[in-house]
């Protein structure tokens, strides 16, 4: 046991070092090339041209590392992780067989790892196979538009503070548009027809009727979806997320004081029925168990059967994508983002307060947003955890289990949650009601948690036994 927690401890560290050096360098990186163009030979000969250049260096940087980086190195990661932690759950080894052909490696599996080499060697060489009756352009299109919603939806969400280095102003978000939260319900809408498009391109009735019920899913859930949020815009009057973020950041109650402890207003303890509708419906959105129905192998063939190689692979690393996205935008919306639960204005000062620090402020700015960065991704990696916890905890619902939760269960609850939370922000605009009846909420659900409901006993007649 005492290993165990030394070899995780270790992982820990590693981790958080690898992500802490991956958000400096993205400050860093953003800041400095920004500033060359503002005071560089662009700058003096060419200013309109460093001045336009200068606007796209922050978002091309945070292209590169948060969602080339960080988003498509977590969701490749999840594929090995899935598989070992159902294993810990179940009580089994999980894949341990695969080995780098490396002296001194050979024989150790190194945690699983090697299996992450092999299926993305396998996928990019085995063979690209389409059935000859398939239309041809539209089959090639449905991996492209199964994938690319997915992952631009993490171009709206802020992973870090926005912070002065180098007298310019850095933020970790590739975009900050008016209608942030209207992009993720217009952008996550689209994934819809790549399904549709699979099932139907493949000229497969089995796959038809595997892309039929994925779209039927995903077009039941987006109304939950949307209604979910609606509380959390109207508390803080805004659908930006960063501005969002921020709001987060103030006190409900408490926060004064030497450490800066109190209740922060995070939506967790505004809307936590809007979380729990959120969370599900999107969950649902990803089509993975227990909402897997469009693929489920015991009673239809999925949408993508028809598919092999790389084509096959953008359908299955979009599904972990959407998993890294849903755990980005819940933590932004419900966990207050890279806001610390307390104690970060003490932190903050006591950083400032370091002699070398304090003489140079861009250095300082730079720890500390890429300190609040390694936090919100150690959020993402715990929410991801809860995701892959409850794929292999329930089973698959029947298809129409999926659509008397969506349309019966949680459709109405975002409507009551809705209209009520309306309601205590109208009569109490400083959130403390709503707060409060949001802890009875969750007060509720931790009790009926806890409560231990006694076994019934079954009694059988004589004459069946």
């Amino acid at each position: 046991m005492k290993k165990t927690l030394e070899v995780l401890g270790l992982v820990f560290v590693v981790i958080g070092g690898a992500m802490f050096g991956a958000m400096a360098t993205a400050y860093g990186l953003g800041a400095l090339l920004t500033s060359s163009m503002r005071d560089g030979f662009l700058r003096a000969h060419l200013p309109a041209v460093s001045e336009a250049l200068g606007r796209f260096v922050v978002p091309i940087i945070n292209i590169l590392i948060l969602m080339l980086a960080f988003v498509m190195i977590i969701a490749t990661l999840l594929t090995l992780a899935e598989r070992k932690w159902s294993a810990m759950m179940q009580d089994r080894l999980g894949p341990n067989r695969a080995r780098f052909a490396i002296p001194g490696l050979s024989n150790r599996a190194l945690g699983g790892l090697p299996h992450v080499a092999a299926d993305s060697v396998k996928m990019l060489f085995k063979e690209d196979f389409r059935p000859a009756s398939a239309n041809g352009f539209l089959f090639n299109l449905g991996p492209i538009l199964a994938f690319a919603p997915v992952f631009a939806l993490f171009a709206v969400v802020p992973a870090g503070p926005s912070v002065r280095i180098l007298d310019v102003n850095v933020g970790m978000f590739i975009s900050n548009p008016n209608f942030g939260v209207l992009y993720l319900f217009a952008v996550a809408s689209l994934a819809v027809y790549g399904t549709s498009l699979a099932g139907w391109a493949s000229n497969n009735k089995f796959a038809l009727l595997g892309g039929v019920r994925a779209a039927s899913q995903m077009i039941s859930y987006e109304v939950a979806l949307g209604l979910s949020l609606v509380g959390m815009m109207v508390a803080f009057s805004s659908v930006q997320l960063p501005q969002m973020v921020e709001l987060q950041a103030n006190w409900i109650w408490g926060g004064h004081g030497v450490v800066d402890m109190g209740l922060p207003a995070w939506g967790i303890f505004l809307q936590p029925l809007g979380f729990v509708i959120f969370f599900a419906a999107a969950f649902a959105e990803t089509k993975r168990a227990p909402f897997d129905a469009p693929e489920g192998e015991s009673e239809i063939i999925g949408y993508f059967v028809e598919y092999s190689g790389m084509k096959f692979g953008m359908f299955m690393i979009s599904e972990f994508i959407e998993v890294v996205v849903l755990a980005a935008v819940s933590a932004v919306i419900f966990f207050g983002g890279y806001h610390l639960p307390f104690g970060e204005h003490f932190l903050h000062d006591q950083l400032m307060n370091v002699g070398l620090l304090r003489e140079n402020p861009s250095i300082r700015e730079l720890l500390w947003g890429a300190s609040l960065g390694t936090f919100f991704w150690f959020k993402v990696l715990a929410l991801c955890w809860v995701q892959l916890a409850i794929r292999w905890t329930f089973p698959r619902f029947r298809y129409d289990q999926i659509q008397t939760l969506g349309w019966k269960i949680l459709l109405p609850a975002g409507l009551l949650n809705l209209f009520l939370s309306a309601g205590l922000i109208l009569w109490d605009s400083s959130l403390r009601t709503l707060t409060a009846v949001g802890l009875l909420e969750i007060g509720i659900v931790v009790a009926l948690s806890l409560s231990k409901k006694e076994p019934t006993a079954i009694h059988l007649h004589p004459s069946s036994v």
